[in-house]
């Protein structure tokens, strides 16, 4: 680690020595960049003659979408989506940030709370519960839920009968890479006789909730899915519910890259609420972003573990074509589609993994046609089908950004390889803006500064 490197511990003491296990985070010295602490933790790994693949999660990157979010979209609360991301100096970074919680299961509910994080600021968003995880959410005051039928309701009002039910409705997603409202939500014609059933049963409805899908390319749909909403919430004051939230959803990118800027989503998203739920409608409007804070803010560190030259389709190499553009290099990383790299599978949104050398590249270096594969015997384990970059060794480093959705939450260690270790950072001005008594104005001096 470096002389002027400190590492910050949950409880805001600091100390010089590493304690993953405290989820410590490491402050950046002044001048120090993201690269520079990638670089030193391969020196240190080398000096050790380990290759372990690695995170770097730059918290700062985090804040900085938070202070957009708060600028771009002052009405809408973010309740961070723990499905995208459980890292905990994620979670504790949200929680610094008073956001709240979306979470899926039980063990988010547990893990949330675990950090400090009240009940009041968790829902729990998911519409097909276990009977357990709503017991367990009744007991540990987590009141706030999503439902979107009837068979739901009735497992409710089995086990939390006071619970504050939000109606998650289908939307139109089909201007989404990753859709979701084929399995989850209630169609409007049958938002009527839901609403019912629950006046029947006693519970209480407080609001709407829905999801465009992720991967969104068309900003309109947040337009007509406002409005839908609109409509459920005149049904169901009609049947006398008292409808004060609005939830939005998420799925909005954290890539600066991605087709549709998130300043065109918050205009509409804007103009849409104002227009169907004004401020003063008395209102609360909620979004479950968790890509948008962390997609961009994770850096992958892979190394180079084996190697193999193909020549016209042989492995045979001859001192003569050593240097042949025409062959293909095939180099195999520690980390791959049942690690970090899960993505490529499981995410439909996520359109883009561009591994680069960590290394410096000359202009005049010979480029060849490489592939890149991840370590594990299965043959779908591939990161790239081809790339062009100079000759690897065995030994050397591939960088990936934008690894921080979907990605180290989903990772396994099929074939007994380790997940890639995290190590969280952040820079000092960063550190020193989250802890001073004037919170807002520390926020709006540091956002000013990075734009």
């Amino acid at each position: 680690m470096e002389e002027n490197t400190a590492v910050v511990t949950t409880d805001g003491s600091v100390m010089h020595a590493l304690a993953p296990e405290h989820c410590d985070i490491d402050i950046l010295h002044k001048g120090q960049t993201i690269n520079d602490f990638i670089e030193d933790k391969i020196k240190e790994l080398g000096s050790v003659e380990s290759e372990e693949p690695f995170c770097v999660a730059n918290l700062d990157s985090v804040f900085k979408k938070h202070l957009r979010w708060l600028t771009e979209l002052p009405r809408v609360k973010p309740f961070y989506a723990v499905k995208c991301n459980n890292t905990a100096a994620v979670l504790r970074m949200m929680s610094a940030l008073d956001t709240g919680f979306d979470c899926a299961s039980k063990g988010e509910i547990q893990l949330a709370l675990s950090l400090g994080v009240t009940p009041d600021k968790i829902i729990y968003a998911h519409t097909t519960k276990p009977l357990s995880h709503i017991k367990y959410a009744c007991a540990h005051g987590v009141d706030m839920m999503t439902f979107d039928s009837e068979d739901e309701l009735l497992k409710i009002s089995l086990c939390h009968a006071k619970a504050k039910l939000v109606l998650r409705i289908a939307v139109d997603d089909s201007k989404s890479l990753l859709r979701l409202n084929s399995k989850f939500g209630a169609r409007l014609v049958s938002v009527g006789k839901l609403l019912e059933r629950a006046r029947e049963l006693g519970l209480e409805v407080i609001g709407v909730s829905f999801h465009v899908g992720s991967g969104c390319t068309g900003s309109l749909a947040f337009k007509q899915a406002i409005a839908d909403a609109r409509r459920v919430f005149d049904i169901a004051n009609l049947l006398g519910f008292q409808m004060t939230l609005l939830d939005i959803g998420g799925g909005f990118s954290g890539r600066d890259d991605f087709q549709v800027k998130f300043e065109e989503f918050s205009e509409v998203i804007n103009g849409a609420l104002d227009e169907f739920f004004p401020p003063d409608s008395g209102v609360q409007i909620i979004a479950e972003p968790g890509r948008y804070y962390v997609e961009s803010a994770f850096t992958l560190a892979a190394n180079v573990i084996a190697k193999r030259v193909i020549l016209d389709d042989t492995d045979e190499r001859s001192e003569a074509e050593e240097n042949s553009p025409d062959r293909m290099m095939m180099y195999y990383i520690n980390d791959g589609v049942y690690g970090s790299l899960n993505c490529l599978i499981n995410d439909a949104a996520h359109t883009k993994v561009e591994p680069y050398l960590q290394r410096a590249v000359e202009s005049s270096e010979q480029r060849y046609c490489s592939v890149i594969w991840g370590p594990t015997c299965d043959s779908i384990d591939k990161v790239t089908d081809s790339c062009w970059i100079p000759e690897l060794h065995v030994g050397d480093w591939f960088l990936i950004d934008n690894m921080g959705a979907y990605s180290v939450a989903l990772s396994s260690d099929f074939n007994g390889f380790e997940k890639a270790h995290i190590y969280p950072v952040m820079t000092a001005e960063t550190w020193h803006a989250l802890h001073r008594p004037d919170e807002s104005y520390a926020l709006k001096s540091v956002y000013k500064s990075c734009i």
